[in-house]
Order: C-alpha cells, then structure tokens, then sequence
C-alpha cells in the first residue's frame, strides 16, 4: 500500500523525500507511525528500479524545513514516470480483501476523487462487510466474557464495538451518496463523527503528547 501512496502523491507533483514524507503523513495519516526514513527510501529504490518513478534532480534545501541531523546538501527530487502513471491506475482498481482492511481502505479513500464510482462502491461494501464481521465478534466477546473479565478490559471492549457501530452508519451514508451520485457532504469536523474514530479517519500526530486528543489534519 506504502507503493500506491508514493505513486499517488508523485502523481500530483515532483517532490523530494522529505517532503513526500511529509505529505504521505497528511494523506494517509492513520499509517504514519509505519513510514520512516528507513522504509521510505527502500520503497522509493525499489519504485525506481521498475521504472515507476525517475530522479527530476537536486532541490536546495531551506534550513527551515531540514529535520534535525540531516544533511542540508540538495535533495533529490522524484517524478512519476507514464509506467508509473499506469501502474498507479492499476493499484486504483484493485478491489480485493486487502482494500477492505485497515491501512489498505485508508490508502484507497485518500484516493478516492481519482477512483471511479464503481469501484468506490466496491472497497465501501467491502470495508462495510469487514467491520460489521468485527463489530459481531465483538458483541459475541461482551455477551460472552462479560462476567469474566475486569470492568477495564471490558470498557475496552465497549468503546470498541461503540468504534465499529459507529464506522458502519458512516460506511452506509457514504454508500447512499456513492449510489444516488453525490459526494460526502461537507461539513465542520464535530467530536464523535462517525467514522472519524477508525484507523481510516482519525489519524493522531506525531507531536501530540501522551494523554492529549490527536489535532486534525
């Protein structure tokens, strides 16, 4: 998922490492605690080495934007190549179980304006299906183990099942608007959104402190 992402991104505009970085962490939050350094430029060689993307050069780095420890030489920047237009239109039209989990659904929502309806409509009643599994297991646990089980282990299980019935309405609602032809409604972010808690739709920040709510994007 971390080579459709690259693509993705590189699609919309050459860029260096770190600030590719940087956007991947925006796009497709949820996953960022995952991309480093230290698989970033593995996945970027390997791109490179099937022809999915290029070097467009040397930019000139601005002091401002240099994390620390790193060098303030010019950075290479990477473009997208046709090979890697085409293979990135063929990673938007996948549709199997690995869209439907976790960090494969968050990669294919945050390219859902270049997705096509119908398969849009395919990866929301697959997600949907997928956490309705969840959320029934979940229900099975409470039903189950809730005299066997202290009260924090079983409010972990609560706010879990409260997560999924709550990422179900929000499926359902974008599934209405898929299929009557209209787009998410927009809307002021509110605590408690459904589906603004799963992994898809609530990224945290790397800078939050322990303890603190995670600041949108």
């Amino acid at each position: 998922m971390l080579d459709m992402a690259i693509l993705g991104i590189l699609h919309e505009a050459p860029m260096h490492g770190y600030e590719l970085r940087k956007q991947l962490a925006l796009k497709i939050g949820a996953m960022r605690a995952a991309i480093s350094y230290g698989s970033l430029y593995p996945t970027l060689r390997r791109l490179q080495a099937s022809g999915w993307i290029t070097e467009a050069g040397e930019s000139l780095p601005d002091d401002e934007l240099v994390p620390p420890l790193t060098s303030r030489r010019g950075r290479v920047v990477y473009k997208i190549t046709a090979e890697g237009k085409e293979r990135f239109e063929e990673l938007l039209a996948q549709t199997g179980p690995e869209s439907y989990d976790d960090p494969g659904f968050g990669v294919h929502f945050a390219f859902f304006a270049r997705t096509d309806t119908e398969i849009r409509l395919r990866i929301l009643e697959g997600r949907r299906r997928k956490v309705e599994e969840r959320r029934e297991g979940l229900r099975d646990v409470l039903a189950r183990a809730a005299e066997r089980v202290d009260a924090y282990t079983l409010e972990l299980q609560r706010h879990g099942l409260d997560a999924a019935e709550r990422e179900v309405r929000w499926l359902e609602e974008l599934i209405a608007n898929e299929r009557s032809g209209r787009p998410p409604a927009q809307r002021a972010y509110q605590p408690g959104d459904p589906g603004t808690e799963t992994s898809a739709a609530q990224p945290g920040h790397e800078d939050d402190p322990p303890g603190q709510t995670p600041r949108r994007q």
